[in-house]
């Protein structure tokens, strides 16, 4: 009996012991992530301050979309358009190709695969263009920011930029596409149909990654 006991114990404990380095491994990515979004959102307002510009910058947006959902790193709604952020925080080296389905992370001679951000962020501008059916699709613009040391090796695909790269992005766009009225009306939506930002949420989005990966 007792031996079952060790027995039964050594293997509650290997279990357990493998959710603790699981959960650590999840919480270091998801404070990169977290690194990196901070950087951008800081930078996207500082855009607005010192550029003069109109507008108001959304994190962290999750929408209910055909029973699932999908979540948007950074909503700027500005008098130059819609622009719907993607924020990849990386070290190492990164190779990456427009029309990839998935691009490559090259750190201390190990190699690890990420899907394509351009292809990611593509399925967040649909569901932005579905909850502004009113504004033009060519006024919601995709924009994917790489943050952290990363070094592109291949060339960077277009709408691709590093943090420092923003303003001179934004301001390749017109100035004056939206109102005060239009910019407030597209918050107004926006706040009223996301999901609430807080932790239960954030789980059901990763819930539904997962059952996505798995079908």
């Amino acid at each position: 009996m007792s031996v079952f006991l060790y027995v039964f114990g050594l293997l509650v404990s290997f279990l357990l012991g493998g959710i603790c380095v699981e959960r650590k491994i999840k919480k270091k990515q998801q404070s990169k992530a977290n690194i990196g979004e901070a950087l951008v959102s800081k930078k996207l307002n500082d855009y607005l301050f010192h550029e003069q510009v109109t507008g108001i910058v959304v994190n962290n947006v999750t929408l209910s979309i055909d029973g699932s959902t999908t979540q948007i790193d950074h909503i700027l709604i500005c008098t130059r358009g819609v622009f719907v952020i993607e924020t990849k925080h990386y070290s190492g080296w990164i190779y990456g190709d427009a029309k990839q389905k998935q691009w490559m992370q090259v750190l201390f001679k190990k190699r690890f695969q990420f899907q394509n951000p351009i292809h990611q962020n593509y399925k967040h501008i649909k569901a932005i263009q579905a909850l502004f059916d009113f504004v033009p699709e060519d006024q919601i613009k995709s924009l994917v920011v790489f943050t952290g040391d990363g070094e592109f090796k291949t060339s960077r695909p277009k709408d691709v930029v590093l943090l420092d790269g923003i303003r001179d992005w934004m301001n390749q766009h017109e100035s004056h596409v939206f109102t005060l009225n239009r910019i407030q009306f597209c918050y107004g939506r926006l706040e009223y149909l996301r999901m609430p930002d807080n932790e239960h949420t954030d789980n059901l989005h990763l819930q539904n990654l997962y059952k996505t990966r798995t079908q």
